[in-house]
This record gives C-alpha cells, structure tokens and sequence, in this order.
C-alpha cells in the first residue's frame, strides 16, 4: 500500500526531539500563552522574514483576525470586496464572509492552477480592499503584477500561507512575508504540521499585529479588560513547542518532496494525464502534487485497486457548495469547474520512498 500521507511516519521521524519538547512543557506546568509560544514566535518569524508572528488556533481563525483587525482598524468595513482565486479551499472564502466582506471569485490559470493575474483587474471596483492570494498545493501564486495591481488601486496584499510553508518567491523571499499579512494552518497534514490544530498570523505592520493578538484572546490586551469583541483563538504551549521541533527540519523535508516531484515529473508519461508546470525548485514546495486527467475518478479507482491512495483537492468548487449559493450560486467559472473535476493528487511527502513513488508512476504509465 503506498498510502497518501503517512502521519505517523512523518511524526516517528522527529520522535525523540517531539517527545523530549513535549516533557519539557507538561513538567513546566504552564500551558498556554508562555516561553514556547514564545519561542516558536520569534523563530517563525525569522524563517518567514516578518517583524511579528501571532499564534492562534488553526488557519481559518489566522485569516478571520487579518480581515476583522483591517475592520477594527478602519481600513475595511461589512460590504466591502476581496478578491479571491475560485479554486481555493473553502477556508479562503469563509474567513471574507464571517467579517462580512464580498469575495469577488477570479478564475486560475488551468496550467499553473494559481490566480490569473491578468484576469484580476477587471474584476476591481470602488469597493475592493483586498487581494486575498492563496499559495495552493504548495506553489508560490504571487506575481510582480499583483503586488502592482496593489499599489496601484491602495489595496492589501494578503497571503493565505497554509499550503506554502518554506516556498519563496522569484526573487527569494519567502512567502507569508510577502505581502501586508499572511495566514498560516499548522494541520497535522502540511507541510509544518502539528500534533492537531493550531495556526498564525506574519506581518511586519505592528499595529496590526497588537490588533490580531488581542482578538485572538478574547478581544484583550490586558487581562479582563476587552476592547474588541474578540474570540478565545490561541496556540497551546505543547503545539508551539513540537512546531519548532519541526521548523528547524522544514527545509529538510521540503526538499524530500521536491524530490518526489522531479521525480513525477521526469517520469510520468501519459497522454491523459496533465502534469503542473515547473517552476525553479524553490518556488514549489509540493504541499500537493496535483495531477488533471479527464478520466479522473476512473483513475482513482485504478490506482485504489492496485494500492495507491489519493485525493481529491477539491471535488466540489466554493460556489457550488450549499453554504454560498446565495452569495455565489449561479457563478460561471469554467475553468475553476473544469479543475475541479478533473484534478487528482498524488502521494507526495518527506516520508514516501522513490520505490514508492516509481510504483505510482508505473501504474500511471500503465493506466490506459
């Protein structure tokens, strides 16, 4: 069985260091908002390049305290737009709607699957305040032109990180320091990955920052003194802890997935079967490794029948799902639809074994 994530082969790989910070929090005796917290915080933000990172309880609240902090601080209010690619996870549209904010859905380019750049400036109006990137499966979506298209219409740049931890840019950076303020997930499955939820905000603005931390916190900056109507949203002290654990061996592991990747992609050769295009090696840290085949759910079957676990990012677009057909419903996005029926991930982590991976890439060479 060639499985498509092996949590617990990605955990045992670290185990000793994991065990060891995981002792050192529960005999301390202080479990949240403390030295690890801390610690994870200061080093985080050295790996991203931002000034501040904040650490709250998974990545759909990173990207709710951004937009309510802009709120609270008088850049946004209820009714104004965010731009947004289509494809993205349901999170990405949730975090605009909860804050009562209009995602404006953008179609992606079918070869890169990210945000088509020259599709988003006729889509901005007097209402846009944002451009929402979401770094999806792993690749950098960030353009020179998007960050043009932000200055030139005054609009904040925001990254959703949750599949891009240790991606970069062209130019080096690395994203979630790349534009106003970045959401991060830290789901056991990506690529920095806890032992349950948690997540965090990067950003070099300071003020946002103090905004974003007090939200996360019940609405406080000082205790039982609220001046926002916040939420309890916070780190805990034993993920925080196991999260530098595993920062330290991020770039290590990312490479392990590129591997795989080239290894993908110089060996894979089917007509029905359309590979992503590359980019340089540290641009695409392989989260996912995304595949579109017409004959999608025939395939899956066919590599479930001979061993191999996959998955489906996403079978269902945002403005189909049930939730949004009153704010999305009816949407023509043909592209967006046609990715979504069509894309198949495929095994990719720092755990998989080039004898699996050869294994996947046979039966798909094979798959007629």
């Amino acid at each position: 069985m060639v499985r498509f994530l092996d949590l617990q082969k990605v955990t045992q790989k670290y185990q000793e260091e994991i065990h060891e910070a995981v002792s050192r929090v529960v005999d301390a005796g202080w479990y949240l908002q403390g030295t690890e917290n801390q610690k994870f915080e200061e080093d985080f933000s050295n790996y991203i390049g931002s000034k501040y990172t904040i650490g709250c309880g998974n990545g759909l609240d990173a990207l709710i305290w951004i937009y309510r902090a802009y709120i609270e601080l008088g850049f946004m209010k209820p009714g104004d737009e965010v731009i947004v690619p289509a494809n993205t996870y349901i999170a990405s549209i949730l975090a605009l709607t909860e804050n009562g904010l209009k995602p404006v859905l953008v179609e992606p380019r079918l070869d890169t699957l990210e945000i088509d750049e020259d599709e988003i400036e006729r889509h901005i109006t007097e209402r846009t305040r944002s451009i929402l990137i979401v770094h999806l499966y792993g690749r950098c979506a960030y353009t020179e032109k998007i960050g043009a298209l932000c200055q030139k219409y005054h609009l904040k740049l925001v990254e959703d990180n949750a599949q891009a931890h240790g991606c970069r840019t062209q130019d080096g950076r690395r994203t979630g320091s790349i534009g106003d303020a970045a959401g991060h997930s830290f789901y056991p499955g990506k690529n920095l990955g806890a032992l349950g939820d948690g997540g965090a905000v990067t950003t070099d603005n300071e003020e946002l920052a103090s905004v974003v931390r007090a939200l996360a916190n019940y609405g406080s900056h000082k205790k039982y003194v609220f001046k926002y109507q916040g939420r309890n949203s916070r780190l805990d002290e034993i993920q925080a802890a196991i999260l530098d654990v595993k920062l330290k061996h991020l770039d290590e592991d990312n490479a392990a997935r590129q591997s795989i990747a080239k290894r993908y992609i110089e060996g894979i050769k089917n007509p029905l079967v359309t590979l992503p295009v590359t980019l340089p090696q540290e641009m695409n840290v392989f989260h996912i490794f995304p595949i579109l085949c017409e004959r999608r759910d025939e395939l899956q079957e066919y590599l479930k029948q001979n061993g191999v676990q996959t998955l489906i990012h996403y079978p269902i677009p945002p403005h189909q799902q049930e939730c949004y057909q009153k704010e999305l419903g009816g949407a023509s996005l043909p592209i967006t639809e046609q990715i979504h029926q069509q894309e198949l991930s495929l095994p990719i982590s720092q755990v998989l074994t080039n004898k699996e991976a050869d294994e996947v890439i046979r039966l798909i060479n094979d798959f007629k």
